[in-house]
């Protein structure tokens, strides 16, 4: 009967003859092995390692779910992943299982990763302090401090219009008030009345000759 170590090094040159030429298989060590699911920038793709203890196959290798390449898988699928290893495993105690265990995997990979997402979540970070802050717009700023201006009828326009000089500036003069109008007005009346009250408490002055 093989020792398991004549089975291990049977078993190590099977795998190098089947797998030749196959990209997604690795041999990092004569007791470690790798195999990966899936395209490389596809979010559900995966990394397998497996390693042999001593007693291997008579005992299951050593499951590693934890590489690197992993780093986005979810730990609810690297579980269901390692769990369904380890339970084809313990049906091949005593044979070799390597090669078993890997194409397990290939028959049952959407199932496995069926929880897992195709793409990378998208997480959106906000800052409680964004909300406080103001953006200032010195445009819009400058727009609300310029004064309104006033809004004029066409009448109102055309009065303005004919007190200019038609270039826009008002001809010198246009706010005198006219004061032989404003006499005739307010004052005229009057000034008459004292003019006569005057002559009359003054009486012309005699010439000489008329003595």
């Amino acid at each position: 009967m093989s020792t398991p170590l004549e089975q291990q090094t049977d078993e190590r040159e099977a795998l190098q003859s089947i797998y030749e030429g196959d990209t997604n298989f690795k041999e990092i060590d004569s007791v470690t092995f790798q195999y990966k699911y899936g395209e490389e920038d596809n979010y559900k793709s995966f990394l397998v390692e497996l390693k042999w203890g001593e007693n291997y196959p008579d005992e299951a290798p050593t499951i590693n779910m934890n590489t690197f390449y992993n780093r986005n898988l979810l730990p609810a699928v690297k579980d269901e992943i390692q769990t369904a290893l380890s339970t084809e495993a313990t049906q091949w105690l005593g044979c070799g299982m390597t090669y078993t265990l890997f194409e397990c995997l290939k028959d049952n990979l959407e199932q496995l990763t069926a929880a897992q997402p195709e793409s990378a979540p998208t997480i959106v970070s906000v800052d409680d302090g964004v909300g406080a802050l103001k953006i200032s717009d010195p445009d819009a700023d400058a727009k609300k401090k310029e004064p309104k201006k006033e809004h004029l009828t066409k009448a109102q326009k055309r009065r303005q219009w004919e007190r200019s000089d038609h270039k826009g500036d008002r001809e010198r003069g246009w706010d005198w008030v006219d004061l032989v109008k404003h006499l005739s007005q307010t004052g005229g009346k009057n000034d008459d009345a004292t003019a006569t009250e005057t002559a009359a408490s003054n009486p012309p002055a005699l010439h000489p000759l008329n003595n």
